[in-house]
């Protein structure tokens, strides 16, 4: 844990740089992405234990601070569920844990139906979906000569942008 009066996260004034994580049951997509120019300042999947270290001792993935820390949160639809979703479930309370206990940063969680109704206006939405409405909002990956802002963005880390433009749209 950090020394007494030194805060692992810090809200930066009006640039909001958000950590956005997709928790899985054994690894979990991070990002880091600055609302004001609308960029991912870094991306990646990394086990829990990695995860939940650096939010413990407030260590940077890719910047030193954030704005807010957002994690998709589980809810139940009514469909049974495996070992996996409470894992997932059991991550999320140690992610939380670790942010509480660095300097009191609370996590905010964001359900996925809230994110499939604000990209897709459906609750059937799936990941493809949301996928291509941030292309359609953000612009094309683009290559490695010309990348654009969704470049080197795979797997369950389009999940974790859908999370920090979410909250870019519904809090300016």
């Amino acid at each position: 844990m950090p020394e007494s009066g030194m805060p692992c996260v810090q809200n930066m004034g009006e640039v909001m740089n958000i950590l956005a994580i997709d928790p899985g049951s054994e690894n979990s997509a991070v990002m880091e992405w600055d609302t004001e120019s609308e960029i991912n300042l870094g991306s990646g999947i990394w086990p829990n234990e990695e995860v939940a270290d650096r939010l413990w001792h407030g260590d940077s993935f890719f910047i030193p601070r954030w704005s807010y820390v957002l994690i998709e949160g589980i809810s139940s639809y009514g469909m049974p569920v495996g070992k996996t979703v409470f894992e997932t479930c059991i991550w999320i309370g140690r992610f939380i844990e670790a942010l509480r206990r660095c300097n009191g940063q609370m996590a905010v969680l964001i359900y996925r139906q809230a994110i499939k109704m604000h990209f897709c206006n459906s609750i059937k939405a799936k990941d493809s979906n949301i996928r291509q409405a941030l292309i359609d909002r953000l612009g094309k990956p683009g290559t490695k000569s010309k990348p654009g802002k969704t470049y080197g963005i795979t797997k369950d880390e389009w999940s974790s942008l859908a999370l920090a433009v979410y909250w870019m749209d519904t809090h300016k």
